[in-house]
This record gives structure tokens, C-alpha cells and sequence, in this order.
């Protein structure tokens, strides 16, 4: 998975389009006058008196009004105080073109504008400002919306980052139990060998509390974890069961999280094996390309309630939930009864671009 925390789209590219609309606009003066006339710095800044009052409405609206009236849904004063403002913003310019840079005077004099003439410009006008103000509105409404995305997407990675780190603190203490059960029946009939075992567990629980606390490890390091599991499982069983084992990694530097299969190794030596019947545990976990397959089959003696005493379903019940945060839709996973015996099959997809 990637850690990379992604930043807002619209933040970088929404400045270059501000910055290229408003050039555009703004040197539109040169690109539409004709090759005969030059540019004035008086018609030069009578061109660009609308340009400036339409950046004028946008960042009023862009920069305050949103924030502070719409995103807090006082529409009604929103709306009266955009009135106000085109309003006022319409007559400045009527003023500044009237009587700061008037036009040039033509003769014979133009007659006066039929009011009808006039009202309808003020309309236009009014809408054209009405329209910047909408562009403005939907402009940081969008912006609004994609960091509201990007703050949400932040806290359902930390939530599912505090889930799995809570299901492995559970997975730790239940691997242990297991383990120091183990060892404590193994203490009744081998004293040496239980000695050996503790020393093994060590070297278990040294990957379980330091190498495993990273989110991904090394194929090869968790499969020399699980083969050094079956080796401490292998002193304590009876000379009756069968025991075949498989787990080979091709890359051995593709990284996976760790102690998946665990559960499954574990819950097949639990109900696997009887004491005075034949049993038997066939584990087979490979890699075929970018697919990791662990496949389990053993023979099947459930223990009810006062034999199992290793907290039964925390494991694989976790190991569901791991998987549905670590690999969605990247997985297969199924276990269940097939006729005498139990198989447990878990198949993940790894996609290191994911990592």
C-alpha cells in the first residue's frame, strides 16, 4: 500500500487556471485591436476596468463570501449581499467609464439611449456578474469537495491503519497461547525437548514482536517463520501423524504482510491431530508469479470447548478481517469440512505497486 498522502487535485492545477483565465483577459486588448491603432495606456485601462470588477466579484465570492455564508448555509444574506455587491461593483464601472476615461467624442453626437436600450444593458450586465459569481461559487464548492474527499479518504486510511495494528496486537497473544500450550504439554513427557522448544519459540517470538511489526516483510523471512513454527510443532506430535510440509517462496524478496498463514497452520495442528487415531497435516504454501497460495489439509478431530483452551476463531476470524483491509478484492479465502477431513485454502494477489 502506498503510505504517500495525496494532496487535493484541484490545488496546484486550480492556480495555473486562475493565473492562464485571467491573462487571457487581461491581454485580450492586444490580441483585438487592429494592426493600425496602437494600444493606449488610458484604453488600455478602460479595456480591463470590467475584467478587474468581474475578479473583483469572483474573489469576494471565491475568498470570503462561500466560506463564511454559504458553507454555513445563510443563503439569504449570501444572496443579498452578491446583490449588493454586483450592484455596486456595476455602478462603479458606470462611473469610472463615464467620467474618469470617457469615451472618445463622436460627431455628429450620438443620441441618448432609449431607456428600454438601457435597461436591457444593465440586465446583461448584471448577468454576466451574476454568472462570474455562479463560476466563482462552483469553483470553490468543487474545491471544497475534493479536500473533504482527500480528508475523509486520510481518515479511513488512519482507521483501517488503527483496525489492522489492533487485530495484530490481538494476533500476538493468541499465536503465544497457543504456542505456550504446546510447550506446556510437552514438559509432561520431554523435559529436554521442551527446553529446545523454548529456544525456538525465542527465535518465533523475536520475528512476532520486532520483524513483524512492519507493514510488509519479505516473502522469504514469514516463510522461515511458518517452516520454523512447524518444526516446533513437529517435536510434540505422535509418531501416528503425518506430517508433509511445502513452503517455498520463487521470490523471496516479494513483500507480503506478515503472519497471514499463521492462523490456518495453527488451526490445522489444533483440530488435525488425534491422540490415539491416524492423522495427518499436509501444508503447501507456495508462489506462482504474483500469487501466493497456501493450501491445508488434515485429517479432522474438532475439540470441543474443554479441550480447546487456545481462545478458538480469534485467529481466523482476524485473518479475515486483515485480508479485507490489506488485499481487497485481491484474495480468495475458503475453509470448511470435506468429508473426514478439513481443508483451508487462502490464495492473495500481490500487487507491489500497492506496497
Amino acid at each position: 500500500m502506498n503510505d504517500t498522502p495525496q494532496s487535493p487535485p484541484i490545488k496546484g492545477l486550480g492556480k495555473l487556471i486562475h493565473i492562464a483565465g485571467w491573462a487571457i483577459l487581461f491581454c485580450s486588448p492586444f490580441f483585438f485591436t487592429g494592426r493600425e491603432s496602437q494600444v493606449t495606456f488610458e484604453g488600455y485601462f478602460r479595456s480591463i476596468i470590467v475584467p478587474l470588477s468581474f475578479m473583483l466579484v469572483f474573489y469576494l465570492n471565491y475568498g470570503w463570501l462561500v466560506r463564511r455564508y454559504l458553507f454555513n448555509r445563510r443563503t439569504g444574506r449570501f444572496l443579498l449581499i452578491n446583490l449588493l455587491l454586483i450592484g455596486g461593483t456595476m455602478l462603479f464601472v458606470h462611473l469610472c467609464m463615464r467620467y474618469f476615461y470617457p469615451p472618445e467624442t463622436h460627431y455628429p453626437p450620438r443620441p441618448p439611449r432609449p431607456l428600454n436600450e438601457t435597461i436591457g444593458f444593465f440586465v446583461v450586465n448584471a448577468v454576466i456578474y451574476s454568472l462570474v459569481a455562479g463560476l466563482s461559487v462552483a469553483i470553490k464548492m468543487t474545491d471544497g469537495w475534493y479536500r473533504v474527499e482527500a480528508i475523509q479518504r486520510e481518515l479511513e486510511k488512519e482507521r483501517a491503519e488503527a483496525e489492522l495494528q489492533n487485530l495484530k496486537s490481538q494476533l500476538n497473544p493468541h499465536f503465544l497461547f497457543n504456542t505456550l500450550n504446546n510447550i506446556y504439554s510437552l514438559i509432561a513427557f520431554s523435559p529436554e525437548k521442551a527446553q529446545e522448544a523454548v529456544h525456538d519459540l525465542s527465535r518465533l517470538l523475536r520475528y512476532v514482536l520486532y520483524e513483524s511489526s512492519q507493514p510488509f516483510v519479505p516473502l522469504e523471512k514469514d516463510f522461515d517463520f511458518l517452516r520454523n513454527y512447524v518444526e516446533l510443532m513437529r517435536i510434540r506430535l505422535p509418531k501416528h501423524v503425518e506430517l508433509k510440509t511445502n513452503i517455498v517462496a520463487s521470490s523471496p524478496g516479494t513483500l507480503i504482510a506478515p503472519l497471514l498463514f499463521i492462523s490456518l497452520i495453527e488451526n490445522a495442528f489444533k483440530h488435525g491431530v488425534s491422540n490415539n487415531k491416524p492423522s495427518f497435516i499436509h501444508l503447501d504454501i507456495h508462489q506462482e508469479g504474483k500469487e501466493v497460495i497456501c493450501s491445508i489439509l488434515n485429517s479432522y478431530f474438532p475439540k470441543n470447548s474443554d479441550q480447546d483452551k487456545s481462545g478458538s476463531g480469534i485467529g481466523l476470524m482476524n485473518l479475515e478481517k486483515r485480508l479485507g483491509l490489506l488485499y481487497p478484492g485481491c484474495f480468495s479465502f475458503r475453509c470448511g469440512r470435506e468429508g473426514d477431513n478439513y481443508h483451508s485454502y487462502l490464495s492473495i494477489t500481490i500487487n507491489e505497486a500497492d506496497i
